[in-house]
């Protein structure tokens, strides 16, 4: 039927479950603050639409389950996640499989659906083909790059895209040489892309040549970044208590405001100095991944479907009629 049911008991906010018919667009009745509703349900609603209008099935009904380890709108691309998951999973059980480009498009879509037009390709792009990336505007790509030792600082919060955004616009438009730091900004990312190119994907261990360029130009970013406004007291702890711990470099993530910072260590002395520095919420390693969205099928996933079908069998009278089987 077209019921969609949404269970959401571990991301970083009070789970919930909820259940309402008909279109994506009637909000269901709960008790819980609308504006928490909104933020757990806008991305599900949107990937939703998204999958019916890809599998032309506008009446699917679905029962979604979402699990996440990552913190929500803290600069790691977590509404992304889940847009490109559900999109995918969705469609699949519809019987139709997308192919990752197409996918990162509607992912897109739905995000710019929510986030009034201010969402960017890089998050979903970046979920759908995994690995690294590089996004300038439309263009998307994929690039190569080695394994390169991320260490993740969470301060607890998350900052608010759409007014930070604003900020930095209004800034651009109101004086040249805050447009000439964004540009800036630009340069250095396009910097750092030219030394990917040029170093060895294969490598096990990134030469510490290379480590010690890419922090620099994380260091530099973070400046910049912070003289447009987009940082917090507590990011900036983070990136000095990094640095002085022996990171590469650091810098924050994300819209910024409040989240995420990322460093650059093999070491874990980040790691340990972050967890101890206040504000700081979580500390915690991150791997480059070489895939994107997938498939993982439960252990126990064949032993339930053959024991739903052997119910089917069980259930036939001989006359045709089943007595025991539920469908939706």
């Amino acid at each position: 039927d077209d019921h969609v049911r949404v269970r959401a008991e571990d991301l970083s906010l009070n789970g919930f479950t909820v259940e309402y018919r008909g279109s994506t667009g009637d909000r269901p009745d709960v008790d819980v603050p609308a504006p928490l509703v909104e933020a757990a349900m806008g991305y599900i609603d949107a990937a939703v639409d998204q999958a019916r209008a890809a599998a032309d099935a506008p009446d699917a009904g679905f029962d979604i389950t979402v699990e996440s380890d990552i913190p929500l709108g803290a600069g790691l691309g977590s509404s992304a996640a889940v847009v490109v998951a559900g999109i995918d999973a969705a469609t699949r059980e519809l019987g139709v499989e997308l192919e990752p480009r197409e996918l990162a498009e509607r992912a897109y879509q739905a995000e710019h659906e929510v986030q009034d037009g201010q969402a960017s390709r890089a998050d979903t792009f970046c979920s759908a083909m995994g690995g690294a990336v590089r996004v300038e505007g439309d263009d998307c790509r994929t690039i190569d790059a080695p394994p390169l030792p991320f260490v993740i600082g969470f301060d607890g919060g998350a900052g608010d895209t759409g007014a930070l955004v604003s900020g930095v616009r209004a800034l651009r438009e109101e004086y040249d040489f805050a447009a000439d730091t964004v540009s800036t900004v630009g340069d250095i990312v396009r910097r750092g892309e030219e030394l990917l190119a040029e170093a060895d994907p294969d490598a096990d261990d990134p030469p510490e040549e290379l480590l010690s360029e890419l922090g620099r130009f994380m260091d530099f970013n973070h400046g910049l970044l912070e003289a447009l406004g987009v940082s917090s007291r507590s990011l900036d702890s983070m990136v000095w208590a990094a640095r002085e711990a022996g990171a590469y470099g650091a810098k924050l993530t994300g819209a910024g405001g409040g989240g995420c910072i990322v460093s650059l260590d093999p070491t874990p002395e980040t790691q340990t100095a972050l967890r101890f520095t206040p504000g700081c919420e979580d500390a915690f390693r991150a791997e480059l991944a070489t895939e994107g969205v997938r498939v993982e099928v439960p252990p126990d996933a064949d032993a339930d479907a053959e024991g739903e079908a052997e119910r089917e069998r069980d259930s036939d009278d001989g006359n045709g009629t089943e007595t025991g089987a539920d469908s939706s």
